[in-house]
């Protein structure tokens, strides 16, 4: 995981140029976690004014392959992009809101799973999501009249 939060610095320390979308995808992104591309490309428009969201995807697209950022595609929602990177966490998604939350890996070491059988692969990730109703989506319980 990394520990270098100015995104200048961090662009600059993986060998991408500093350009003010790249800066304002990683503060949007850092800032609202698990975003999708619409939401970032808002966040960004409001702070640089007028950006294609083709940029935005080029953004986001380099940066992930540069490890700044994770894309996450849970089932069932559009894709979506965090700053936690490197340190193979897992997520928590709600049926119903579709909120999405990280949670560490739960046990033993990365990729805390191993398969039963790895047909020669070298695993180095497991991708764990877990699904359920978030705090406010569940029903409160019924109470006896």
């Amino acid at each position: 995981m990394r520990h270098e939060t100015d995104p200048k610095a961090l662009l600059r320390g993986v060998g991408l140029r500093v350009t003010a979308p790249r800066v304002a995808v990683l503060n949007a992104v850092t800032a609202q976690p698990h975003s999708d591309v619409e939401d970032i490309a808002t966040w960004v428009r409001s702070e640089l004014g007028s950006v294609s969201t083709q940029a935005v995807y080029d953004v986001l697209k380099a940066c992930t392959a540069a490890g700044l950022l994770r894309r996450i595609e849970p089932a069932g929602s559009p894709t979506r992009f965090e700053a936690r990177t490197g340190d193979n966490h897992h997520h928590l998604v709600c049926r119903s809101c579709a909120a999405v939350v990280d949670v560490d890996c739960a046990v033993g070491h990365a990729p805390c799973l191993e398969p039963s059988n790895n047909h020669g692969f070298a695993v180095d990730e497991a991708e764990v999501v877990f699904w359920g109703l978030c705090e406010k989506c569940t029903p409160a319980p019924a109470t006896a009249p």
